[in-house]
């Protein structure tokens, strides 16, 4: 049973305080653009959000100092824990609260939503984005899957909610404060015409079937969980997994302790990657880069231009693509290939990435 207990109105709560923050200007949203481009016959949102645009520069943690704890990740210095950051989830500004989860979380507001009713939970006390997940974090991030899909303010699967987690620069991560990001999947549909919405759905719940991850083109690891689920044991399995997909079986084995089912020690990861749940699906990418260029063909007919850089985050594991700028969302529906270009070269392939148009 989650130890996590979260108000059973919570869509009703966040819709509420979505409304009132975008009402006074606390909330950064804008109507987004979005169509759908094929990637190995997989539907995958191309989604322009301008709201991105706003979204200041990842803030720059502290110098190490020279007594830092050694890092997981090889020849890095471990950060401090003091900050010298804006550090938006420390005391929320009663605005973004949407309420507290005790015992160690708050439900916040994300300032920069990508679609309507974008929410956050992030730790109490300030914890690394780049440590491994701790069991209660899991647990609060469930419970509020389970708010969604038991609330009554839907009837359909569009009251399900995806979660994902960003772990590292490479993975999209832009806040050092530990945070698991919130959206309702029937927001993810809005703006997908008739025929588009029904055929596009959360990437992450398809990855159970081999023939779904084989045509991903880059590396995926999924479990099947459900209430009651061991959801720790889960994402550390999976965590281990995109270690040795990046690192190399026998480096990723190192430290592992079989009586703890947790690696011995470990506590920031070795690896960059993003986290997705669904109610049925956990499952994990490992990172390598946040993105590539974006190009498009030189109006002098001379060869081709970089009009700019496609990074990518979590929602990639929902199978969708954020975009800020107009010239990358014109660029990119012209080419829909490059999509899937870029999207071989974020982690680790499936197949060899193809060459650079």
């Amino acid at each position: 049973m989650l130890s996590v207990k979260v108000p059973a109105n919570l869509p009703e709560l966040v819709k509420a305080a979505f409304n009132r923050a975008r009402a006074s200007g606390d909330v950064h949203f804008f109507p987004t653009q979005v169509t759908l481009v094929n990637v190995n016959s997989i539907p995958f949102q191309l989604r322009f959000s301008p709201a991105l645009a706003s979204k200041p520069q990842v803030p720059q943690p502290p110098a190490p100092s020279p007594d830092a704890e050694p890092s997981a990740k090889e020849g890095r210095p471990r950060q401090p824990q003091k900050k010298s950051f804006f550090d938006p989830f420390d005391n929320p500004p009663e605005a973004m609260l949407i309420t507290p989860l005790d015992p160690a979380h708050n439900l916040v507001l994300n300032k920069f939503a990508i679609v309507p009713e974008h929410f956050i939970l992030a730790t109490r006390a300030f914890k690394e984005q780049t440590d491994l997940l701790e069991r209660d974090d899991l647990e609060a991030a469930y419970a509020c899957i389970e708010a969604y899909h038991n609330s009554s303010e839907n009837d359909d699967s569009g009251s399900e909610l995806y979660v994902f987690f960003n772990s590292g620069p490479a993975s999209g991560s832009s806040q050092p404060h530990r945070h698991l990001q919130m959206l309702p999947v029937r927001r993810m549909r809005e703006g997908l015409d008739g025929g588009d919405g029904g055929a596009w759905d959360v990437l992450a719940g398809q990855l159970l079937d081999p023939g779904v991850r084989r045509r991903v083109p880059f590396s995926t690891f999924a479990e099947p969980i459900g209430p009651g689920a061991d959801l720790l044991g889960t994402y550390l399995r999976l965590y281990r997994r995109a270690c040795a997909a990046v690192l190399g079986p026998t480096a990723a084995a190192a430290g592992a302790s079989q009586s703890e089912g947790r690696p011995d020690g470990e506590k920031e990861a070795r690896v960059e990657y993003n986290l997705a749940m669904t109610r049925d699906v956990m499952a994990v990418a490992p990172r390598v880069v946040e993105g590539t260029a974006v190009t498009a063909a030189a109006e002098d007919g001379t060869g081709r231009k970089e009009v700019g850089r496609l990074a990518l985050n979590g929602t990639v594991l929902a199978g969708t693509a954020l975009v800020k700028t107009q010239a990358e969302w014109d660029a990119l529906r012209a080419e829909p290939e490059q999509l899937l270009e870029i999207l071989g070269r974020i982690g680790v392939p499936t197949v060899p990435a193809p060459s650079p148009l």
